[in-house]
């Protein structure tokens, strides 16, 4: 079973990868460094706290888990 910290390290480095890509296509979309960045930002923070609680969730259904022997 993960930790909290684990599962919150996760989502951070996850979000750190997917933030860069929002930020590449906003910046592609928008052509506006500034708001492709401020889209970024709050993309990173949203994201984060969703994929955090998904993981913690998650770890509260059994589905598909096997027992350590």
């Amino acid at each position: 079973m993960d930790t909290h910290s684990r599962s919150f390290a996760k989502a951070l480095s996850w979000r750190v990868t997917g933030t860069i890509d929002t930020i590449i296509i906003s910046l592609v979309v928008t052509g506006s460094i500034k708001l492709a960045a401020a889209i970024g930002l709050t993309e990173v923070v949203t994201k984060s706290l969703l994929y955090y609680l998904h993981e913690r969730a998650w770890l509260k259904i059994p589905y598909g888990r096997k027992t350590p022997v």
